[in-house]
């Protein structure tokens, strides 16, 4: 890459075949994020589990089975749930 005062930046090449930057090659907030996303995905996941296997099948919106296999679409299918699939 070419700074605007003519310089080049040299950029990690990660590991090699791929290019993609190993873990220790990402700047401190970029870890931060990703460890802080995950965690919030985590606790999203974990909320959305629990209240979809305790409810009782009546006050679920649709199939149990279908929310359940939707907890796979990170993070949406678990904002899904609680935003609209249960009744209240």
């Amino acid at each position: 890459m070419v700074l605007h005062n003519g310089e080049t930046e040299t950029i990690p090449s990660g590991d090699g075949a791929t290019g993609r930057l190993k873990w220790d090659d990402l700047p401190r907030w970029q870890q931060t994020g990703i460890l802080a996303t995950g965690a919030v995905e985590l606790v999203l996941t974990t909320t959305a589990v629990i209240d979809l296997v305790r409810r009782p099948r009546g006050e679920v919106r649709g199939p149990k089975t279908l929310w359940a296999l939707g907890f796979a679409v990170q993070p949406f299918g678990p904002i899904a749930y609680l935003a609209f699939g249960r009744r209240r």
